[in-house]
């Protein structure tokens, strides 16, 4: 691929590369779908001043619906992916988008805090849309460019948060009134509704004559040895115990939005539901565990484990400095106001546009896991930096630091998703799932972490866990060769992964 090429891939200038090679219009189109979930996942947070005038809402109670607001991502990344692979992305992201467009709406309308905690908390599982876009871009795109058209797919598409930041609170004085806040969000619903409709009508799974290869069972991913098995066990657990988290802090412990009865009828249920998961993992493999898998059909599922770590510390990462980034900088430099430095935290995020697409490029160009690999290390030692940041420093030394950081995690991210799709392709969005999950995972435990330390310690963590992440990559497989994949018609495919 040229460098021209590739720089092709961000034009939008040219109607003839964006119209006349399918494989750019599917990226265009997936990577907005995309931009649309994170406009709507978090469209309350830049309105979340107007709301809680209106309903005359405690600091608990918006603590709260930051909470719900990730609560369901978990579960809804891993239930997303086996419907994915199963169903293909163009339904099931059409149905999310349109799905979703009626939960935002119900959120806009809400009379009452109990209505807004339960439209919440079901807008958590619009966060599973990343995951079906992976997929998509996966199956357009070939190994060696695949890494970039992720990187522009996760970047650009993470960007609708940052965009509904700097947009929605202008549409809500636009409107004015008490119901501004109202309107700004019901709109972001209209435009998802109506997007639904466009992609399912523009999308298609697969290049024409490609064949979309699906799992043999739903339920779970499918392993090829014992031992993986297992594996795939304990790499469950992680998730439930953020869940059980999760409920923790919106006990009387943490939120107080439900009583210590509800919070252990909870666990309760995660419990019941960790057993049901693991039954439906065994009947998706019992076949594969008491007959074997031909070795052309294996494939290692610690390529599954490592990427979801990586993706624990990069975006989980992102997540929990990016909540706590702007009270960080207002309460080490003396004399910030808070639009200020809110506006100083917001470089963070704002890296995604440049830094994600570039992991990806460098892992297309120089091999999978060493730009992984430098990328994890890379924010070991940004944290690290940032846990040395005082009141003595240069305000602009401390955001070009920050700035420095976020490059190396979301290229880290990156790298991760250059990856995913050349595991396994008939599982890919149930991959993506995990891998996604996993962020959501780390960025409850940072964020937990974060409520018993001092800042300082809080970046000194993550960079340790770095550390440990990056030692865990090592044990990566750089993709080579060809991935098989048998069609339903018991033909066998072989797909190039590098």
């Amino acid at each position: 691929m040229s460098i021209q090429s590739r720089f092709n891939l961000f034009n939008f200038a040219d109607p003839k590369i964006n119209f006349a090679d399918p494989k750019i219009k599917t990226l265009h189109i997936t990577w907005f779908a995309f931009f649309l979930t994170f406009l709507v996942w978090f469209s309350h947070a830049p309105l979340m001043v107007f709301i809680k005038e209106a309903f005359d809402l405690s600091t608990a109670q918006v603590k709260a619906l930051l909470i719900l607001n990730v609560a369901l991502t978990i579960p809804a990344r891993i239930a997303v992916g086996i419907l994915v692979d199963k169903f293909g992305p163009r339904h099931v992201f059409s149905g999310l988008l349109i799905s979703s467009s009626f939960i935002c709406f119900g959120f806009a309308l809400a009379n009452s805090y109990a209505q807004l905690a339960l439209f919440r908390f079901l807008l958590g599982f619009v966060g599973a849309g990343f995951v079906i876009g992976i997929r998509m871009v996966g199956e357009w795109f070939p190994a060696k460019q695949v890494g970039i058209a992720e990187g522009i797919y996760g970047g650009w598409g993470n960007f609708g948060s940052a965009a509904g930041a700097m947009t929605l609170p202008t549409i809500a004085y636009m409107f004015g009134g008490d119901d501004g806040w109202r309107y700004a969000l019901a709109l972001t619903g209209v435009f998802t509704l109506i997007y639904g409709f466009f992609y399912f009508s523009q999308a298609r799974n697969t290049p024409k004559g490609s064949t979309y290869f699906k799992p043999k069972k739903s339920g779970g991913l499918e392993v090829t040895t014992k031992r993986d098995f297992f594996f795939y066990l304990a790499i469950n657990v992680p998730m439930y115990l953020a869940l059980g988290v999760l409920a923790w802090k919106l006990s009387p412990a943490g939120v107080s939005l439900f009583s210590d009865a509800a919070m252990y009828s909870l666990w309760t249920a995660l419990a019941v539901l960790f057993i049901f998961q693991t039954s439906q993992i065994y009947r998706v493999n019992k076949e594969n565990l008491e007959h074997g898998v031909p070795e052309l059909e294996k494939y290692k599922f610690k390529q599954v484990a490592i990427l979801s770590l990586a993706y624990f510390v990069t975006f989980g990462s992102e997540l929990a400095v990016v909540s706590m980034l702007p009270l960080f900088f207002l309460d080490t430099f003396a004399g910030l106001s808070p639009v200020k430095a809110g506006l100083l935290a917001s470089g963070f995020a704002f890296m995604n546009l440049v830094a994600r697409p570039t992991g990806g490029w460098l892992s297309d160009k120089f091999g999978r896991r060493r730009s992984l690999m430098i990328f994890v290390g890379g924010l070991s030692i940004g944290y690290f930096t940032l846990a040395q940041i005082d009141g003595t420093w240069w305000i602009a030394v401390a955001v070009i630091s920050t700035m420095m950081c976020s490059f190396f995690v979301q290229a880290g991210e990156g790298a991760v998703f250059a990856i995913v799709p050349l595991v396994k392709r008939r599982m890919t969005g149930q991959i993506a799932g995990m891998t996604g999950a996993y962020g959501n995972v780390g960025a409850v435990t940072y964020l937990t972490v974060l409520s018993f330390v001092d800042y300082s310690t809080f970046f000194l963590v993550i960079a340790a866990s770095a550390i440990v992440i990056f030692c865990a990559c090592w044990f990566l497989d750089e993709p080579q060769g060809q991935m098989a994949e048998v069609a339903a018609d018991g033909s066998v495919h072989l797909i190039d992964v590098s």
